[in-house]
């Protein structure tokens, strides 16, 4: 029979849906807000629509070359140093976020332009997101029927940056369109803003044989007292596209047109640049690539920005990068590489923020913007901080220790034959700071003991490392690595008090009291407790090497410390902070402002300076007066006056970064006391109450990122507190991670193996830890079926029990399983 009309289309329907492509399953969001969320495995943070609170940034570097890219498209590039070494140009104005690497799209028909990112034209766009990942961002938009992708990273060898632009039209009708990028050239020291000045020793150089725009900044004669006078690295650098560009320009003024604005250059708005190049302008780079895209087609084009120390290496970058396979592979490989930090070693808890934090965000934001970057759009750095990047190489560890091993020693030679070292310096140059910092030094033996523990390295202390340059006979010395740890020591014995205490100088730790001590009169219990710790951890070593007589001093001084911090230093229900050089104290009952210092309390537990009883005692009043929600504050109440005898921490406004607020890097150490007081459920809360997925639920309140810790988070005198600030360039990442791995869980490094000792939640049912440990894997099941949370009751090690909570160190390349119970 025939069919009927009704039949004819059911039948069509039933084959369309056939063809018809099932739907994507939705993407699974972890720790979702309304500005974004996690993926499934924590590798991505997704941002969905562009007005976060402030940048929400990704800090991509290789260990020579970087990138900041944020949320909005904006950003900046860099080359060895991202102060020093600037490849582009960026003002720091976390408000608006304008400057940047942009990319315009035109329609040739209509006229019509937009950016393919939200800046710099800020349109409403059909459809945005961006995704953060180790080592590459992804920002993808859809604007008058225009797909837009931009895959941006960093050769994981190489000094270039990469943009994979998909274009694709969503349309039916075939579409012309113009990309113009945009960047202005630096090309040497990003902070001298004297732009008219500096401008005119950069040039540009078209070559359009390589489809490329050359920058060049000429060598830094200028002496100190001419104009900044500042002091930089000049680059050469490029800008090249892999589709030979139909038209280049070079100069800002042909770009934007007398007056113009960035949200409407004259070249985009007449669709054409001029193709400007010399020595007479204001640089700029600018590229002007032609497509056209059939319905429904998409089309790649490949831009890049590198510096290099040759012409011949660009040129060799360049054609690389022609075909876009070789993107993709070199992305594949950026993508490895920060897959062999992220898996080294690894977390299984019951707690998915903490697991997401702990394997992979801190370990990024450590090693691309602490330890390779240094850098972050809070601080643009560039050089090395002395305590900083020490502290933060524990991050290798676990990871790498070998680069750890590389950055001990690094530092070991920024120090001066008697002991004190440079508080920061920029590597390849003669900036260095010279301070009376006094804690600086000590850093370099409590790194190199940890060192120690974690890989029994002992070699390592007879490594030959040169001294600075002697200040008065500009002689140039070297010692073995032991003999820098024990002169650093000897030095900070230099300078006691009549107490038997040690004294600030500039500051200890804190750098904010910078005036406490700059008479040498004023006291620093903080780095009393510090340098107690390092005594009695020491000694055995020294003793080992055969200086039995040094071993023994140092620990009768040790002994004489602990006795003078538990006499001078004890306020009657906690420790003081400090005094100053007229003798008044910090950190004291006494006190109107400033009452009770943090670190003072958690380091008298962390070292053993506090007896058990007064172990319980400052770590309650911690957690009475500094512990709230939002993290522990490092003092309270907050400075509200401008004092000259306590230090530039009085000048912040009340509650803002050390005066008074959560200082994340101290926070860390209040987890680590509370784990080691056994306080399980304590340690937890605190952990928890500045954990970055956790902060960001309430994004409009915490404003900073998600899924990097900040340096600091406003308390309770700010009209802010609970706002963040100062995200990615911290020293808290590296704590963040280690402290939780090695005290919390427990999975700790000592001398003779890995010590298992967990403090963890009682109704948490176990956790399972991957631990690169001395060249071999341990797969660590804990099970906490006894609802204790702590107490190591049994461990087998490879189905077989041992006696010891220590699992020995097999350095055998292999994989052992070690089962542990609770109870």
């Amino acid at each position: 029979m025939p069919k009927t009309t009704l039949e004819r289309k059911a039948k069509a329907v039933s084959k369309n849906k056939v063809k018809t492509k099932p739907p994507q399953p939705k993407e699974e969001r972890k720790f979702e807000s309304k500005y974004g969320y996690f993926t499934a495995d924590g590798r991505e943070y997704v941002i969905t629509r562009p007005d976060t609170p402030r940048p929400w940034v990704n800090v991509i570097c290789n260990g020579d070359y970087g990138i900041i890219e944020t949320q909005t498209g904006s950003g900046f590039s860099w080359r060895d140093n991202s102060n020093l070494s600037r490849i582009t140009r960026w003002e720091q104005d976390l408000i608006r976020d304008s400057w940047g690497k942009y990319i315009y799209v035109r329609d040739k028909e209509t006229g019509k332009f937009w950016s393919g990112t939200w800046k710099p034209c800020c349109m409403k766009m059909d459809f945005y997101e961006v995704r953060h990942g180790q080592g590459y961002s992804v920002l993808k938009s859809r604007v008058n029927g225009i797909t837009f992708e931009k895959t941006i990273f960093v050769d994981a060898e190489e000094p270039v940056e990469v943009w994979k632009i998909v274009l694709t039209n969503e349309g039916t009708q075939k579409r012309r369109l113009s990309l113009f990028t945009y960047f202005e050239w630096c090309l040497g020291n990003a902070g001298d803003t004297h732009r008219e000045f500096q401008k005119t020793f950069i040039e540009t150089r078209i070559d359009r044989k390589n489809g490329a725009l050359f920058g060049l900044k000429r060598a830094p004669l200028v002496p100190g007292f001419i104009s900044t006078g500042m002091t930089e690295k000049p680059l050469e650098a490029f800008h090249a596209s892999n589709v030979k560009p139909a038209n280049y320009e070079g100069d800002k003024e042909a770009f934007f047109g007398r007056y113009g604005e960035i949200q409407a250059p004259k070249a985009v708005v007449e669709g054409k640049l001029n193709n400007t190049e010399g020595k007479w302008g204001d640089s700029i780079a600018s590229l002007q690539v032609d497509v056209e895209l059939n319905a429904k087609e998409s089309k790649t084009i490949i831009f890049t920005v590198g510096s290099t120390r040759s012409r011949e290496q660009a040129e060799r970058i360049i054609k690389k990068y022609l075909n876009p396979k070789n993107a993709d592979r070199e992305l594949s490989k950026a993508k490895a590489l920060w897959d062999s930090f992220v898996n080294a070693t690894t977390i299984e808890t019951p707690d998915e923020s903490m697991n997401f934090m702990t394997n992979i965000w801190m370990k990024y934001q450590t090693i691309s913007g602490r330890l390779w970057g240094r850098c972050g759009y809070y601080q643009s750095s560039g050089g090395f901080g002395f305590r900083d990047q020490l502290q933060d190489c524990q991050i290798f560890f676990a990871t790498k220790p070998e680069l750890a091993r590389k950055q001990i020693l690094l530092h070991a030679e920024q120090q001066f034959p008697d002991g004190t070292v440079y508080h920061w310096w920029h590597h390849g140059t003669s900036m260095g700071a010279i301070t009376h910092c006094s804690d600086d030094l000590l850093w370099l033996d409590f790194i190199t003991l940890n060192y120690l523990d974690e890989t029994a390295d002992e070699s390592i202390l007879d490594i030959q490392v040169k001294f600075l340059p002697d200040p008065k006979t500009k002689e140039v010395t070297e010692g073995p690595l032991y003999e820098h740890l024990i002169r650093a020591i000897d030095k900070v014995f230099t300078r006691f008090s009549e107490r038997g205490l040690p004294l600030m100088g500039e500051c200890d730790w804190n750098d904010g009291l910078s005036h406490v001590g700059i008479r040498w009169k004023g006291e620093s219990i903080w780095l009393g407790h510090f340098l107690y710790g390092i005594l009695t951890r020491i000694a055995p070593l020294i003793e080992k090497r055969g200086d039995k007589k040094r071993a023994a001093d140092y620990l009768k001084r040790a002994g004489a410390l602990k006795e003078a911090l538990n006499l001078h230093g004890w306020d009657g229900e906690w420790y003081l902070g400090a005094t100053r050089d007229d003798g008044r104290p910090l950190g004291s009952k006494t006190c109107d402002q400033g009452k009770i210092f943090l670190n003072c309390q958690t380091w008298a537990v962390i070292t053993g300076v506090a007896s058990p009883e007064r172990a319980k005692q400052v770590m309650s009043a911690a957690a009475k007066h500094l512990y709230r929600e939002y993290g522990p504050l490092l003092l309270t109440p907050a400075y509200h006056v401008t004092d000259p005898t306590i230090g530039y921490i009085t000048r912040y406004a009340p509650s803002v970064r050390e005066n008074g607020g959560l200082y994340t890097h101290a926070g860390t150490w209040a987890v680590q006391a509370e784990a080691m007081m056994r306080n399980g459920e304590r340690a937890y809360e605190v952990y928890r109450s500045f954990n970055p997925a956790v902060r960001g639920l309430d994004p409009d309140l915490y404003f900073v990122e998600p899924y990097v810790t900040p340096g600091n988070v406003d308390g309770p005198d700010s009209p802010n507190f609970g706002r963040g600030g100062w995200s990615w360039y911290t020293g808290s990442a590296a704590w963040y991670a280690v402290t939780l791995l090695n005290w919390f869980l427990g999975i700790r490094p000592v001398k003779e193996g890995l010590l298992i000792d967990p403090v963890i939640p009682k109704k948490w049912p176990g956790f399972r830890v991957k631990r690169l440990f001395r060249g071999a894997t341990y797969w660590i099941e804990v099970k906490n079926s006894g609802g204790t949370g702590q107490g190591v009751k049994q461990i087998t090690v490879d189905g077989k029990k041992i006696a010891s909570k220590i699992v020995p160190a097999f350095k055998d390349s292999r994989e052992h399983r070690v089962e542990v119970a609770l109870g």
